[in-house]
């Protein structure tokens, strides 16, 4: 009598079950940060929304009359569209002339501060002397003080220059008022940029005026670039400084937009141009939306270019 004897199960390979437990966690990752990755999306959705709804709302009611613009449906479309609030804007409420002030005033300080900035970021970033540190902390300590806190000290200051109620005063006013940031952005970018192709240059005989103009600027592009759409950005939108200083006789033909728009508002009243009003707004938003977007590849890259050296 034979016994027959039932075969055994395979065994299972080497090492099966740590493939398994790795398979498990990959799986747990990737679910995390699919999760992660949805809520980061679900978040810059709501974030969008609430950027865009109240601009969508401005250009929509700088369409409208007085009437659809409280009696309607916020977001519905105009009853027609025109630029007759336009015209009125630009022209009636002087709108125009604010534009025009704010754009001399801010190409002025926006060139003072790239120019004053970029010289003064490149010696404390490449040139050790003594008080470097003390200096290059002074600069970024600006970045830590409130405007509002200064709005006393420097209206006299300027009242006793005699540059209250000038555009030299405002401009100096807000050159000073971006060098902080200015110099704190380049000053880390500048310390990126290669020490041998700086040395090969003074080999060649360049002078530290013809190095910084001729070799560096051109190599710190990108971040020149972004910062100086930030600082015209800043400028543009300013306001707190212009109310301080731009006051006296005539002030009121040398407001910059900010001023001008903020005027309207406040002396319109109930029988106020509505219409003409929002479409200010949108002509003062469009500028800087117009620039952000032109130069978006060059603000990224300006951002990103000093992580690696």
């Amino acid at each position: 009598m034979t016994t027959e004897i039932a075969p055994s199960a395979p065994a299972a390979p080497a090492g099966s079950a740590p493939a398994g437990r790795k398979h498990n966690a990959t799986r747990r990752q990737r679910s995390e940060v699919g999760l992660l990755t949805g809520l980061g999306h679900l978040a810059l959705l709501v974030w969008a929304i609430l950027v865009i709804a109240p601009l969508l709302w401005t250009v929509l009611a700088s369409f409208k009359s007085n009437t659809e613009i409280f009696l309607g449906n916020p977001f519905a479309l105009p009853g027609e569209f025109g630029f007759g609030s336009y015209a009125r804007a630009w022209s009636e409420a002087n709108v125009g002339r604010y534009f025009l002030n704010s754009v001399f005033v801010v190409t002025l300080s926006t060139a003072g501060t790239m120019l004053l900035g970029a010289m003064a970021a490149y010696v404390l970033a490449r040139y050790p002397f003594p008080g470097n540190r003390v200096i290059y902390y002074l600069f970024v300590s600006g970045l830590a003080f409130p405007v509002f806190l200064a709005l006393v000290p420097l209206f006299l200051v300027v009242n006793n220059l005699g540059l209250l109620n000038t555009y030299t005063g405002l401009i100096l006013v807000y050159i000073a008022y971006s060098l902080p940031f200015t110099v704190f952005f380049l000053a880390a970018f500048f310390k990126t940029l290669p020490q041998s192709v700086a040395e090969a240059a003074m080999m060649d005989g360049a002078s530290h005026t013809r190095l910084f103009f001729q070799v560096m600027m051109p190599m710190a592009r990108p971040a020149l670039v972004s910062i100086a759409i930030f600082n015209i950005i800043g400028q543009w939108n300013q306001y707190l400084l212009p109310v301080a200083l731009m006051q006296g006789e005539g002030a009121d033909r040398k407001w910059v937009l900010t001023q001008g728009i903020a005027s309207i508002s406040t002396s319109a009243g109930y029988q106020a141009d509505w219409a003409a009003l929002f479409a200010a707004l949108t002509l003062s938003i469009l500028p800087m939306i117009i620039v952000y977007a032109f130069f978006q590849r060059q603000i990224q890259s300006g951002l990103t270019a000093g992580a690696v050296k």
